[in-house]
Formats: structure tokens, sequence, C-alpha cells
């Protein structure tokens, strides 16, 4: 057992030993390695140092490059700069020199003007202000003739390049357009079914009847008319709001005031949205858009509004075909056109409520509603409150003026009728040399009777340019006005 032992230990110790050698070895070789590539290390180190230090120089080199080049760029700059300075310098004393030189010669010449006058009218014996008097006179007198030929000449020349081209024009937009007239009325009739409905309607003591009129606002005439009641009002919206409602009522059989209030107010909704339908069918029909809701229902409303008989909504469409085909066939913007054409009489659907002409008040609608300016301005002229500065302006009242003049459009009442033409003879007999003067073809046409001794051919030219302006300034129409002049000398002798 002790020399097993023994032989255990010394195997075991030589064991450790062959161990610590071998561990001597690695760590030997461990460092040997290690020293080997810190050495690697430290060379590839310096080799990227030395490589960035070479790169660092090339981006100086270049730079500084720029730099010189940007040095001597502004070098000659300056150079150039000074070079113009000194020029300016020379050029502004040169300048200064002849601003001098030139206000001794104007000196100079106003006081050998100021002799100059001074000798002619030692001369003429005349001062200044005379002799530019008579001077004035007779050449006012002698430019008579001239100024009645060049206005002829003027005329005559506009006419044969105008005339033909804006009758075909006139006359294609008016082919195309064929609108219906609308004749006014300020009465409706509802069918009764029978004769004891006429007694329902009036109610116990009235009472029915009046409570339709208190909140319609529409008269009710019950009379001999077999079968029918008769609805009056001048305004065609109330009118139509009370005939639904009435019409309600009688297919109802329920007649009393609360059935009535009922009634109207569900006639007034339907009158609403057929107001609305009414103006989405005209926008429509001219390809309009974009158009404010609150304006459609205005559109609407003119259906129910006339003007000398004339159905203002049938006229604004008219309006607006005219102004398009025509601004189409000129090459203009149709779509400004139609929209001011459609809108030009808007301010009618409501001028009975607010104050005002119905130019204004539809510029201010427009505003509100937000519509372009130049449709504002379109709409604007066509009655000649203001001036047209478009060429779609001109087209719009040009078309108004053809909707408005066709025959059977527009009636007039009689006073309104015999006013305008007492007011067209009497601008007429106003001027001295007119001796009688007669309003024809329904106020379209004024004949004129000069005397002869007191006006010359030529004048006539100028008076009935005169008169034209009058009538166009200080009264207002429908279409045009014809002023015809007549001058007739005759020799009178009696054979005895």
């Amino acid at each position: 057992m002790l020399i097993g032992y023994a032989l255990r230990k010394a195997i075991a110790e030589k064991k450790i030993k062959s161990a610590e050698d071998q561990a001597d070895f690695i760590i030997l070789e461990a460092k040997k390695q290690a020293e080997t590539t810190k050495k690697e290390m430290l060379i590839e180190a310096k080799e990227e140092v030395h490589r960035m230090r070479i790169e660092l120089e090339k981006e100086t080199r270049e730079r500084r490059n720029e730099l010189q080049k940007v040095e001597r760029r502004n070098l000659q700059k300056e150079e150039s700069l000074d070079h113009k300075l000194v020029q300016f310098e020379t050029r502004e004393k040169t300048i200064t020199n002849k601003e001098k030189e030139l206000e001794r010669i104007e000196s100079k010449v106003n006081s050998l003007h100021e002799k100059q006058l001074q000798e002619l009218e030692r001369i003429a014996l005349l001062t200044v202000e005379d002799a530019r008097n008579q001077l004035l006179f007779d050449v006012e007198k002698n430019l008579t003739h001239e100024k009645a030929v060049m206005i002829k000449n003027m005329e005559s020349e506009a006419k044969l390049k105008v005339d033909k081209k804006s009758k075909e024009i006139l006359a294609y937009a008016i082919q195309k357009c064929a609108a219906d007239y609308v004749a006014e009325s300020t009465v409706s009739v509802v069918a009764l079914p029978n004769e004891e409905m006429k007694g329902r309607i009036i109610g116990r003591e009235g009472r029915n009847i009046r409570a339709i009129e208190t909140m319609t606002g529409v008269d009710l005439i019950i009379d001999d008319t077999p079968e029918a009641v008769i609805l009056s009002s001048f305004d065609p919206v109330r009118r139509e709001i009370a005939k639904g409602a009435l019409e309600k009522l009688i297919v109802d059989g329920r007649i009393h005031p609360a059935r009535i209030e009922e009634m109207v107010e569900k006639s007034k909704r339907e009158m609403e949205e057929q107001l609305k339908e009414e103006g989405e069918n005209a926008t429509f029909d001219l390809g309009i858009h974009n158009i404010h809701p609150e304006l459609i229902k205005l559109i609407g409303r003119l259906k129910y509004r006339t003007s000398y008989g004339q159905n203002v909504l049938k006229h604004s469409l008219e309006v607006a075909y005219l102004a398009g085909t025509m601004a189409a066939e000129l090459e203009l913007d149709v779509r400004i056109a139609k929209r001011a054409g459609l809108l030009h009489d808007i301010g009618k659907a409501v001028d009975h409520e607010i104050e005002g002409t119905h130019v204004e008040i539809g510029m201010n609608l427009l505003k509100k509603y937000k519509e372009s300016k130049l449709v504002i301005h379109a709409m604007s002229t066509h009655h000649g409150d203001y001036e047209p500065e478009t060429i779609e302006a001109i087209l719009v009242t040009a078309a108004d003026a053809i909707s408005a003049a066709r025959p059977g459009a527009r009636r007039e009442t009689l006073d309104n009728y015999v006013k305008r033409l007492e007011a067209l003879e009497n601008i007429t007999n106003s001027y001295e040399s007119v001796e009688k003067s007669y309003a024809i073809q329904a106020g379209r046409e004024v004949r004129i009777m000069v005397v002869p001794e007191k006006i010359n051919d030529d004048e006539m030219v100028v008076l009935a340019r005169d008169i034209s302006k009058r009538i166009e300034n200080e009264l207002d129409y429908p279409g045009q006005v014809k002023v015809h002049i007549i001058r007739e000398t005759r020799a009178i002798e009696y054979a005895k």
C-alpha cells in the first residue's frame, strides 16, 4: 500500500508538472501572438493616419484654390465697379452742364418769345387773348361743315364694316331662340264641385273666407259665377299659394279655420319646393352650375313676376340664350354671358320687399352670394346705370333690348305709353330750329320737321346726334328710338 501510494503520488506530481509546463508554453505562445497582433494593428493604424493626412492635404489644397478663384473674381468685380463709378461721375457732370445750358437757352427763348408777342400785339393792334378768341371763333365756324362731314364719313364707314356682321349675329341668335310669352294676370279661378261648396267656403258668419284672406293676403270673390271662386291679388306667389290651399280644402272637405291654416302652411311649403325646382330647371336648361341655393330660389320666384306683361323668368332665359349665342359667335366667354343674362333681373324677385332699383338690389344679392365681379358688372349695365367695361356686358344689354322689343313681348298701360310719347316730343320740340315733331311707331320713331332758314344740311347731322343722346340719357324705353329729321325748302307762286 505504501509502495502504491508512493507510485500514485509520483505519477500525479509528474502530471502536474507536465500540465504546468504546457500552461507556461500556452501563455508564452499567447504573448507572442498578442505582440504580433499589436504590431500589425499599429502598422495598420499608421497607414490609416497617413492616408487620412494625404486626403486632408488634398481637400485643403482644393479649398485653397477655390478661395483664390473667388478672391480673383471679387477683385475683378471691384475693379469693374470702380471703372463704372468713374464713368457715372463723368456722365453726371456732363448732364449737369447740359442742364445748365438748356436752362440758359430756355431763358433766352422765353425772352425772345415775349418780345415777339409784344411786337405782334403792336403790329396787329390785338392782345393775345383777343387774337385767340378771334381765331377760335373762325375755326369753330369753319369746322361746322367739316365736323358734319367727318361724322357722316365715320358713321358710314362704321356701318359698312359692322352692320352686316352685327345683323348676321343678331339674326342667328334670334333664330336659335324661341321663347314663349306669358301675359300678366291678377286673378285665378278655382273650380268647385257644386254650388253648395261656396257656402262652406264662406263659413258661418264668413269666418272661413276671412281666415283664408287673412292667412294668404288674397281676396276671394264669390259671385254668381257657377261652380267657381275667383282669387284676386297682384302678388302671383300669394295667389298660387291660396289657390293650392283652397283646392286641397275642397278635396279634403273639412273647411274650418284650423284646417285652413294647416293647408295654407302645406301649400307654402309646396310653393317653396316648386320655386326651387323651377330655378334648378332654368339653370339646368342653360347648363349653368355652382349657383347659390338661395339664388336658385329667387330665380324660381321670377316665374311669378311680370314686367310690362312679360314673364320675367321667360325673359331672363331668353336673354341668357341670346347673350350666350352672340358670345359664342364672337368667341367670347359664353359662361359669363349666359350667367349674367339669367341673373340680370334677379332683383325683381324681391323688389317689392326691398327699397331700391332692381339693378341695385340684384347687385347686392349677387355680392352677398359670392358671384364673380365679371357677372355682377355684366348684369349691372343693362339699363345704362353703369358704363359697360366688357364685351359680355354689352351683349347682355343688347339681348335684354332684343327680348323686350320683340312684337308682343311687352305691353304698357295707356298712361305710361302716353307719358313716354309726350316726353319724347317735348325733348325734340325744345330745340329752337325744330318746327314740329311727331312720335310714331309706338314711340320707336320720332319724325322732326325743322325750319330750313335756321339750320343747314350739315347742322342736321349734329342735331340728330344731340337729340338721340338726350333721349338715351333722359328717357326709359324698350328697344331703340329712330330719330328722323326732315328739312324741306319750298318755293310757292300762283299763276293768275
